[in-house]
């Protein structure tokens, strides 16, 4: 005879729960489906017959007990909060917002000066690793080194002046520039923030000037060169350079002598810079000649006779004395690699 097994779940009096028994004849165990069944032994019959439709009055039980009521959407979901709440809760976290970035804004602003430091040396980093592809990392420091010192001669006659300016900011192959509202109050403090560059720098350039007397090397003489070049280069009478502004405390004239002089010398001698300070020249000389007679330009240039001879003697025997160590420091060969 042959027996399968089945699970049928049985009531545990003891524990109290559904037991899963096996149980032989599955054809009888499933008595509770309406088929027929069939057995040889009488007694096992019995047996079996009794136990199915005990083990399906359990599982009937069972299913019962397990009626759940369905699960509608959205149940067991906190409540939705209405809208002022939510307006609200919005309000709050705008605030939170703010105040974190006013936070940030304040940090920033202390930071500010610590930025325009880091502008400054970054960008004469940047510049001292251009022209180094040019002259080589020491000459490629120095002339930017002098390029500082003449720039901060600017920035410390214009605070000089009472005018804000900003640190100096390097520019490869175009030099430095500093950032400032205005040259003065009148055409001789801009003379004095003029002249105030060129000086410094030459004052600067005769440190290479001394190195190179002192041992003969080539290198020294060359920095000191360039340095007293770069100096007498601004000190040509047309605006934006240096001496343009010097010559506001002289005369407008001077603007137009000035242009086409270096009309002159960027025609016998092409380069980019020379025809820059050409095109941006002309556009400043042009608009400050217009405005020279209104109101405003004349009490710009209303300065006594005396600050006019000393600004103009400053200019002359600067330009000369650069002239001289132009001259002196000459090299006909290439930069020297130090």
């Amino acid at each position: 005879m042959v027996r399968t097994y089945w699970l049928v779940p049985v009531f545990n009096e003891a524990s109290g729960n559904l037991d899963l028994q096996p149980f032989a004849r599955i054809d009888q165990v499933e008595a509770c489906r309406p088929r027929a069944m069939s057995c040889d032994d009488s007694t096992a019959h019995a047996t079996f017959t009794e136990v199915s439709e005990y083990g399906c009055l359990m599982a009937e039980i069972a299913t019962e007990s397990l009626n759940y009521e369905p699960i509608h959407p959205g149940s067991g979901r906190p409540e939705r909060p209405g809208p002022l709440k939510r307006i609200g809760g919005a309000i709050a976290a705008l605030g939170l917002l703010l105040a974190k970035l006013g936070a940030q804004a304040k940090a920033l602003i202390l930071l500010l000066p610590k930025l325009k430091l880091l502008t400054t040396f970054g960008s004469a980093l940047v510049s001292i690793a251009a022209y180094a592809l040019i002259w080589g990392f020491p000459f490629a420091a120095g002339f930017v080194a002098l390029l500082f010192l003449h720039e901060l001669g600017h920035v410390i006659q214009l605070r000089r002046e009472g005018v804000k300016a900003s640190a100096p900011m390097f520019i490869p192959f175009l030099g430095a520039v500093i950032a400032a509202k205005s040259m003065g109050r009148d055409a001789a403090a801009e003379a004095r923030v003029g002249l105030a560059g060129p000086v410094l720098g030459s004052i600067a350039s005769l440190v290479p000037l001394a190195l190179w007397l002192a041992t003969g090397s080539d290198f020294w003489r060359a920095l000191a060169y360039i340095g007293f070049f770069l100096n007498l280069l601004n000190l040509l009478p047309v605006l934006p350079l240096d001496g343009g502004r010097a010559m506001a405390a002289l005369s407008p004239w001077i603007w137009l002598v000035g242009l086409a002089g270096l009309v002159a010398l960027a025609f016998f001698f092409p380069n980019p810079i020379l025809f820059l300070v050409l095109v941006f020249g002309g556009m400043e000389s042009w608009r400050r000649w217009k405005l020279r007679n209104t109101p405003e330009g004349r009490a710009y240039h209303a300065i006594p006779a005396r600050t006019r001879a000393l600004v103009a003697a400053t200019y002359l025997g600067l330009a000369a004395l650069l002239a001289v160590g132009v001259a002196e420091t000459f090299l006909s060969r290439g930069i020297p690699s130090g």
